[in-house]
């Protein structure tokens, strides 16, 4: 069979990377652009497919697969409407991911489109994992579970170091790290992931760029009541106005926060070292 070459497509919280892969997983073409540079996803995937040679399939990177997508999938109107619906469960990623696919639709009809779910790896994870201790009669009528995210990521880091190791995969009791805009750890045990530190959300688990990780939901609560804050003006700071960027008041980049930090703020040294713990 001849070999079939693949752009894949990655619109990510903080940026959209796009790659053409051939034979043996070669990258032959690629492109990252960050979030605030990247205006049009239309314009800039346009003027990436006039550089590059023709490919066969395009597979994409969703990060919220609910739970019904489980396993890669060709995509299709139904499966895109259905994605649409768990926008407001990942509103960083979900949203640009399939305005990407019908960019894509509309000007390479005639290729498949696959999605892969960073929630998949973690769609087995042990029961007393995955629940959450809630009434069980909310967690049976909306599907609350811890979801887990960067699936594809961990999934690839700990196969990965099964490999560099020279140890099958079963073997193995492994701690992976994503470590990005977004963040998180997952153990996996066998080959298989058995619990991660993200969640229903994304937002769950460890300090990032703009999210603020782990908080106690009675903080939450006390700010709605007492600080006079909408559900809304909170979404909008745990998603993108807390972490680094928040405590710091430097930056997102983790780079010019510990600049700043040895440089002698205060402010950026404890956001940092909040990051670290």
């Amino acid at each position: 069979m001849d070999a079939v070459r693949v752009l894949t497509v990655n619109a990510g919280s903080s940026s959209l990377k796009l790659r053409v892969i051939g034979l043996d997983d070669a990258v032959v073409a690629t492109a990252d652009l960050p979030h605030e540079a990247r205006g049009s996803v239309d314009g800039e995937i346009s003027q990436f497919l006039t550089k590059v040679s023709p490919f066969d399939a395009i597979g994409h990177r969703v990060v919220h697969g609910g739970p019904d997508f489980q396993a890669p999938l060709v995509l299709d109107g139904h499966v895109e409407d259905a994605l649409g619906a768990l926008a407001d469960l990942a509103p960083l990623h979900n949203p640009p991911a399939i305005e990407a696919v019908k960019v894509l639709h509309r000007l390479r009809p005639e290729l498949p489109q696959v999605a892969c779910f960073d929630t998949a790896f973690h769609a087995d994870l042990p029961a007393e994992a995955a629940t959450y201790a809630l009434p069980h009669e909310w967690n049976a009528r909306w599907s609350l579970r811890r979801f887990g995210f960067h699936g594809l990521s961990h999934a690839y880091a700990s196969g990965r170091a099964a490999v560099l190791m020279g140890r099958p995969s079963s073997e193995l009791r492994l701690v992976t790290a994503h470590l990005g805009s977004g963040a998180s750890l997952a153990a996996v045990a066998g080959g298989r992931s058995v619990d991660t530190t993200m969640g229903f959300t994304p937002l769950e688990g460890l300090v990032m760029a703009t999210r603020a990780g782990d908080l106690d939901p009675g903080l939450l609560l006390w700010l709605m009541r007492r600080g006079g804050l909408s559900a809304g003006e909170i979404e909008e700071a745990l998603e993108s106005g807390s972490g680094l960027l928040g405590l710091s008041g430097v930056s997102a980049d983790l780079r010019l926060v510990i600049g700043a930090a040895d440089a002698g703020d205060a402010q950026a040294g404890l956001a940092y070292a909040v990051y670290l713990h």
